[in-house]
C-alpha cells in the first residue's frame, strides 16, 4: 500500500451504495497511477467495466494447483505456442484481467498480445468459481477470447467455455476429473485432473 497518498489505517476497499454512479477507470489511468507510484506495482487488481476490484487472496491449494499446471504445462507444450502465468490482461479501455495462465501464438511478442493472438485463457478457481464462470466468463467471451477454462481446484472439474459471442459463450461443458482435458490446439497438454502430478 502507498503511504504516500493514503492513511495507513484507511480500508483499501468500499461498497457503492445503491444506484450512486461511479467513476468509472481506465486501463491508461491505472496504468499511469503505477508508473507515478500512487499504486504499488504489486498491488493485486483488476479493472472490471471502470471499477477498480481488489483479488482475493489465493489459497495453499489454489497456488498447489496452479504450480503443478505450470511444471506439466511447460514440461510438455510445442514451439508454437506460448504460456504465461498471472500477466495483466488488458481487454478494453476500462477493463483488465490477471487470469492465471494465457496460451498464445508463438509468433506474438508479449507487448503485442491481444486477443487476436490469444488461444486460451486459463482461472484456477477455488473461492472464486461463481465470478470466474459467470461476470469474468462474459467478459472474456465479449472480447472475443475463444476458450475459458476454469478449474475448480475443490472439485477438479473443468468449465470449458468456447465459441465467443457478445453475450457470453455460445458453449459451455463440465470435465470431469477422470476425463481427458485438452486444448484442441495442443493434444500433447491432456490430462485428466484426478493424475495429474502435483509438485
Amino acid at each position: 500500500m502507498n503511504t504516500h497518498f493514503r492513511p495507513p489505517d484507511l480500508p483499501l476497499t468500499t461498497r457503492a451504495v445503491d444506484d450512486m454512479p461511479r467513476r468509472r477507470w481506465t486501463v491508461a489511468e491505472i496504468d499511469e497511477a503505477v508508473r507515478v507510484g500512487m499504486l504499488d506495482e504489486d498491488e493485486r487488481i483488476e479493472l472490471i467495466d471502470g471499477d477498480v476490484v481488489p483479488m482475493c487472496f489465493k489459497s495453499v491449494r489454489h497456488e498447489h494447483y496452479k504450480a503443478s499446471f505450470n511444471e506439466f504445462w511447460f514440461q510438455q507444450k510445442n514451439p508454437s505456442y506460448r504460456i504465461v502465468s498471472e500477466i495483466v490482461f488488458r481487454l478494453e479501455a476500462s477493463t483488465f484481467l490477471q487470469p492465471d495462465f494465457i496460451f498464445y501464438d508463438a509468433a506474438t511478442k508479449l507487448p503485442q498480445l491481444a486477443t487476436s493472438n490469444t488461444w486460451l485463457a486459463v482461472e484456477i478457481s477455488d473461492s472464486t468459481l461463481r465470478y470466474d464462470t459467470g461476470r469474468k466468463a462474459k467478459i472474456y467471451a465479449r472480447n472475443n477470447v475463444p476458450a475459458l477454462w476454469a478449474i475448480d481446484v475443490n472439485t477438479l472439474e473443468t468449465h470449458v467455455f468456447e465459441n465467443p459471442t457478445p453475450e457470453g459463450y455460445a458453449s459451455h461443458r463440465i470435465v470431469k476429473p477422470d476425463e481427458m482435458l485438452a486444448p484442441g490446439f495442443a493434444p500433447e497438454l491432456a490430462v485428466k485432473l484426478s493424475e495429474l502430478p502435483l509438485i
